[in-house]
């Protein structure tokens, strides 16, 4: 058969790394994204970028390990080359502070960080609510930045992007070879996925530059993620919210919970609200589908849901999702030659 053809639906950072895997593992095929947004108007924009893995409760943990493991191995790599500035990607050191000993003092993820240890008593006093605590040094990715990187290395190899808005994966069966899904929220709609909601989460960037450690409650809510240019406070969980307003009296909050944290930031300058929608489900959704109609068959592959631990896991489920697009091309084109004998 000809290259085969296949078009990614979601320009987040999902579908970008998913569109670069696929242009990496399967160099033959045509790859095209289609989204009706694009940087800067993403979910991914608004992400604070920092690899601390969510858990799934869905899956498994030695997968989502996996994931985390190869994302961390990828973006290290970024890190440590002439391209790091242009990615927004760097490491940053600091601390989880906990107000009481979590269960799992040692997370999933501790030995794929560097240099996780529980904090000492001298660093305690930093934070007098907190009785104890992690220090390690991890990745922080610059949402904007990179998702621009992607898109410049996906230009590179010949991918074509288009602003277009998918209302029925179905209605790309006669231009593509193969579907991938990666809508993120947009899943809910385009799919009828009923796990999958919204969990709003509105943030703060702010101009900092002297806070240099990232600083994070261990119940997840409260958090101050220094990039290169901006430091990113944080946040809420709102389940089901659709709004994309951001509330001044929220906003207010999440200044004084981290000022609470860290009280030089009474300090900060230049305060700008973004307001995002986590794709969130029990587990992230990465399979292969067969949509069939008048028995014409069109093979999907999904890869979304990843609620707030996309960017910590883009790039190993990118991989994942890169694999299953293989597996579709390899039984398309063997049963294109059993069609010709």
């Amino acid at each position: 058969m000809a290259a085969p053809k296949v078009a990614v639906v979601g320009a987040g950072v999902i579908g970008l790394s998913t569109a670069l895997c696929i242009t990496e593992t399967c160099p033959s095929c045509s790859v095209t994204v289609l989204s009706d947004q694009f940087s800067p108007n993403t979910t991914s924009d608004v992400a604070a970028g920092m690899l601390i893995p969510h858990t799934y409760p869905g899956t498994p943990i030695h997968v989502q390990k996996q994931w985390f493991k190869e994302t961390f191995t990828y973006l290290f790599a970024i890190s440590n080359s002439a391209e790091a500035s242009e990615a927004g990607i760097h490491l940053v050191s600091g601390w989880q502070v906990f107000k009481n000993i979590p269960k799992e003092e040692l997370p999933f993820w501790s030995d794929v960080v560097l240099g996780f240890r529980p904090m000492s008593e001298a660093e305690l006093q930093k934070f007098p609510q907190h009785r104890f605590g992690q220090a390690f040094m991890t990745l922080k990715c610059d949402c904007p930045p990179y998702l621009l990187w992607l898109e410049k290395r996906l230009k590179a190899t010949g991918v074509q992007m288009y602003t277009r808005k998918v209302a029925d994966l179905w209605e790309l069966h006669s231009e593509y070879n193969v579907v991938v899904n990666c809508a993120g929220i947009g899943a809910q709609q385009l799919v009828g996925d009923k796990k999958l909601f919204p969990v709003r989460g509105q943030v703060l960037k702010v101009h900092a530059p002297w806070v240099k450690n990232f600083i994070r409650d261990g119940d997840g809510l409260t958090y101050i993620y220094p990039g290169i240019h901006r430091v990113t406070l944080g946040g809420t969980r709102e389940k089901e919210s659709w709004s994309l307003s951001p509330d001044p009296g929220t906003t207010k909050d999440i200044f004084d919970r981290c000022c609470s944290l860290e009280p030089s930031l009474r300090g900060a300058q230049d305060i700008k609200v973004k307001v995002g929608l986590r794709p969130s489900r029990q587990s992230v959704r990465l399979q292969r589908e067969i949509l069939s109609q008048g028995g014409v068959k069109l093979p999907v592959v999904h890869n979304y849901g990843h609620g707030a631990g996309g960017f910590s896991m883009h790039r190993g489920t990118a991989k994942e999702a890169a694999r299953l697009v293989g597996e579709c091309i390899a039984a398309l084109q063997g049963s294109s030659s059993r069609a010709k004998l």
